[in-house]
């Protein structure tokens, strides 16, 4: 495709390095390693003089690429070019999958994305040609899938502008969610940094069969850790069950392991990944993974003795694994799908579906149709359709025509699938639906990832469900969620019911191969440096940054309490997506929705708060904010426990610190926010005892103390100053090392970026 592709050269030297870095390394620790620590390891700065303690030190790493995708691709790109650098140091690729809105079907949808969003594309596209970026146009799929087919290889390491970048470690890739900012690092030139992970091991044992699929297994296991369980940690594969997996299978697995809070999940190289490189016209490289096996795989004796060392054991015995579903609102509510119908009763959720949906980056590889197709094919041949709006979105292009080529497009399609763009579609909100209102309460059922109230149609009011993409048709066709696939009958055309049976063997590889997309890729200019990136001044949809004032050497007295967030608090809580995707290359335009959805812990409400200028109430956040800013006032935001869950979008971090945000005080927070807060500039600190949440009101006002001797592990303290007059002297933690400490204070980790070039 390009020079930027994962070439035998290119992965060769990788592996060399890797051996090289791995011989100090093993010389100074003196046991047998993990696999995640084998590519940990192998990818580090200094491997001499690098601190390797679990769960305290910050490595500095040398990821081998970056992915980016459109929506985080412009601020990341807008960051790269304050940066002053003439082209990306490692290989990069821009994937145009966020903002494609789904409503009617592929064709339309797309070809309206090209006029809505002509902008952005040019600017992407240019911004690649001009900086050395890879660039894969509207419709060529989404990222994780294109990189997967493309990029990914056993023992990499790449980060990602998104959240679900973990996808590629199916193919044994330490990949990981980023903010734009570390990911501006890493082209740069510079080590990323992260907090050395602790390791969960999860021993698969078994086969899955029947209709259990590769997606109950990672179900199952965010209903045994819950969304916070991975924080700060890798969850590593091993054991015999991993082998009857296929690589597509151990990527919807690794993908939705972003839902534990994990910094990514992998699995050990194996020969179905070995298949899979070459069924992708990548046996080159399935070679050299085999050459080089021993840096792919943990050490034996941590196989034979895996409680030496990982932090974490979880047992997963795949042949007694039911087929799951989780939700709705959190992907940790997990129950297995016999115990659905008798949930649906105990909770009161409402039992008829309006939509069932299959697709997005976790599940629409080859195999994932397959299977889905399967379903549909029983149901046609009784003449049984899906009973509600069936939505299919395929991963890629390369995906999509194989399917259509191979007849399983035709089988869903006979059921009364709708088939959308190669894009993310309804998974991330661009879903333009027009059958439901906000407040008619429904149920719709996905093979997604992500099932946060709003998330996929933007309504509170929907309950959202995740399971397979073979138990999702078959909700579909039942119509509702009391629904037992294994064991409850459906009607065909005649009336006569029937039982589906479980989907038979569906191939991860097509025996055809893929049918190749030629079209979707644009190669960077050859001299880019003699391109411009133009940026219209009077654009509504990009806009250059400015850097953020340094930190003025004070303490913080007395600031205003703007936010007290009440319970969950993600990302898209407080900077949603939806809608306002398009502003994502405009940091002032897209921080009108700072806060948004975040519930007022005083009043219940979302998005509105108290006014300390004017005494009012029911404000939108983003217009006090505004206010005191104006004012010269900096405020500070509350979090619950691990706020900042879910996406990457370092908008998240970068709205509140445009609009004064001083500090964010929470009870925990999820990793890869607090890395953004970090990143930008802003304090991200924790109550030293949780219950102190409690002592802040809606007129409390926070100073923050001792500033000027802020160090790596020193507490801080807090005086609370109520309105009555009385005081409160609180202890707050931060996580703050030294470079980290000088992000702060030079006012953000891009402007220190922009002094050393």
């Amino acid at each position: 495709m390009s020079a930027i592709d994962s070439t035998p050269q290119f992965v060769a030297r990788v592996y060399d390095s890797m051996q090289q870095r791995l011989d100090i390394v093993r010389k100074r620790v003196g046991r047998p390693l993990t696999m995640m620590e084998k590519v940990l390891f192998g990818h580090l700065d200094d491997p001499q003089g690098q601190d390797l303690e679990a769960g305290k030190s910050y490595l500095q790493l040398r990821p081998d690429r970056v992915a980016l995708q459109d929506a985080t691709a412009q601020m990341a790109i807008l960051q790269f070019m304050s940066a002053g650098r003439k082209t990306a140091a490692v290989p990069t690729t821009i994937h145009c999958d966020h903002l494609i809105q789904a409503r009617v079907g592929a064709v339309k949808d797309l070809a309206v994305a090209s006029d809505t969003n002509r902008e952005v594309y040019d600017f992407l596209s240019s911004a690649g040609a001009r900086y050395g970026l890879g660039f894969w146009k509207p419709g060529s799929g989404i990222i994780h899938q294109v990189v997967l087919e493309h990029y990914a290889f056993p023992g990499g390491m790449m980060i990602g502008t998104d959240s679900h970048t973990p996808n590629a470690g199916g193919l044994g890739m330490f990949a990981s969610g980023v903010g734009g900012a570390d990911a501006v690092d890493v082209m740069a030139g510079f080590p990323w940094e992260v907090l050395y992970p602790k390791t969960i091991g999860v021993r698969l044992t078994g086969k899955l069969n029947g209709w259990s699929a590769p997606k109950d297994v990672i179900l199952k296991l965010c209903g045994i850790l819950t969304v916070k369980g991975g924080t700060n940690a890798v969850v590593e594969y091993f054991g015999p069950g991993v082998a009857s997996i296929s690589c597509t299978g151990k990527a919807t697995i690794t993908n939705m392991g972003a839902e534990l809070g994990a910094t990514t999940s992998i699995f050990p190289f194996d020969a179905r990944q070995a298949a899979y490189l070459r069924g992708t016209e990548r046996a080159a490289l399935a070679d050299l993974a085999e050459k080089y096996r021993e840096l792919l795989v943990a050490d034996p004796e941590v196989e034979k003795s895996p409680e030496k060392y990982y932090h974490q054991i979880v047992e997963i015995d795949l042949s007694t694994l039911e087929p799951h579903v989780v939700g709705p609102h959190t992907p940790d509510l997990a129950r297995p799908v016999s115990q659905m119908a008798a949930d649906v009763k105990k909770h009161g959720y409402s039992d008829r579906l309006s939509s069932a949906l299959v697709g997005s980056c976790t599940n629409s590889s080859y195999e994932d149709i397959a299977r889905a197709a399967d379903v549909a094919s029983q149901a046609s041949k009784r003449g049984a359709k899906v009973a509600v709006p069936f939505l299919v979105s395929p991963g890629s292009e390369q995906v999509r025509a194989t399917i259509e080529r191979d007849g399983q497009l035709a089988d869903l399609e006979k059921v009364g699938a709708t088939v959308l763009a190669n894009a993310c579609g309804p998974c991330i909100g661009q879903w333009k639906r027009d059958d439901m209102k906000e407040g008619e309460k429904n149920s719709i059922i996905t093979s997604f990832n992500r099932n946060f109230p709003q998330r996929n149609d933007g309504l509170k009011s929907t309950e959202a469900f995740i399971a397979s993409p073979e138990i999702v048709l078959a909700y579909g066709i039942a119509g509702r969620l009391s629904f037992n696939p294994l064991t409850d009958k459906v009607k065909g055309a005649n009336g006569e019911e029937f039982v589906l049976a479980p989907p038979g063997p569906a191939p991860d590889l097509p025996a055809q191969g893929f049918v190749k997309d030629t079209q979707g890729y644009q190669a960077p200019a050859e001299d880019g440096g003699k391109l411009d990136v133009k940026v219209d001044p009077k654009s509504q949809r990009l806009q250059l940054l400015s850097p953020f004032p340094k930190w003025d050497g004070k303490d913080f007295v007395e600031l205003p309490v703007l936010m007290k967030a009440k319970g969950k608090c993600t990302t898209d809580h407080i900077s949603p997506a939806g809608p306002w995707l398009k502003f994502r290359g405009h940091l002032d335009n897209i921080s009108d929705n700072m806060f948004s959805g975040a519930i007022n812990a005083f009043t219940g409400e979302a998005g509105t708060g108290w006014n300390a200028l004017t005494g009012q109430r029911g404000e939108a956040y983003s217009k006090i904010a505004r206010a005191y800013k104006a004012q010269g006032l900096r405020w500070i935001a509350i979090g619950d426990e691990n706020y900042g869950e879910g996406s990457s979008r370092e908008h998240a971090a970068m709205s509140p610190r445009l609009l004064g945000v001083a500090a964010v005080i929470t009870r925990s927070f999820a990793r890869i926010h607090e890395s953004n807060l970090k990143k930008q500039g802003v304090l991200p600190l924790s109550f030293a005892n949780p219950k102190d949440y409690e002592l802040v009101g809606e007129q409390t006002k926070i100073s923050i103390l001792g500033l000027a001797s802020l160090a790596p592990g020193r507490e801080l303290k807090a005086v609370l100053h109520q309105p009555d007059g009385s005081k409160q002297e609180i202890v707050l933690r931060q996580t703050l090392n030294e470079e980290q400490i000088a992000w702060f204070k030079a006012g953000s980790a891009l402007n220190l970026l922009g002094a050393k070039s």
